[in-house]
């Protein structure tokens, strides 16, 4: 199901990403490049493209939840379950959540974390997709999918508006599970 950018039928949408991202050298760290999102959510005909984008190839797979990672997947999540007719998860990094959780530690690009999700969220059976901005190394997506997968879901794909291709995120979640507006 990969959806890399070349394949976009809406090429004006990758121009007007393209055109609206923000490159932030040496963030969060020295030597990262970090790809700031924050002037597409603000411009609200391309916030309503990318989510009509990012939803497109989940319509019709019957997801009963979709499944937001902490932070920026919370901001393309939600929007994204409403188009869907889904439900809305957050993924949390740990201690922020105020019910009983589980939570899965992970390493990624340039530390270690973990993310939680309350342990009611997702019902056995229930088709999942888990969404976030970027897809760098895939640990923080693979860790929630693991929590999808222990409270008895079923995971049908990532939703991802950015892959960083060349640190090999797609590969290690499966690139038939994943979909992306751009690729770099």
């Amino acid at each position: 199901m990969s959806l890399p950018a070349a394949s976009i039928t809406d090429t004006t949408l990758v121009a007007d990403l393209n055109a609206r991202l923000r490159d932030v050298p040496d963030f969060p760290k020295p030597g990262i490049v970090f790809k700031d999102i924050t002037p597409v959510l603000a411009d609200p005909r391309l916030f309503g493209r990318v989510i009509n984008a990012m939803a497109a190839p989940f319509r019709g797979q019957h997801i009963t939840k979709v499944v937001g990672v902490e932070a920026r997947g919370f901001l393309l999540g939600a929007p994204i379950a409403l188009a869907l007719g889904s439900g809305f998860v957050p993924a949390r990094k740990p201690g922020k959540l105020p019910h009983r959780s589980i939570v899965e530690r992970y390493s990624l690009e340039y530390g270690a974390d973990g993310v939680e999700m309350h342990e009611d969220a997702i019902l056995q059976g229930e088709r999942v997709l888990v969404v976030d901005d970027v897809l760098a190394t895939g640990g923080t997506a693979e860790a929630t999918a693991k929590l999808v997968k222990r409270l008895g879901g079923e995971l049908v794909g990532f939703s991802f508006l950015i892959s960083l291709d060349f640190l090999e995120g797609p590969q290690r979640l499966g690139r038939d599970k994943v979909t992306t507006l751009l690729t770099f």
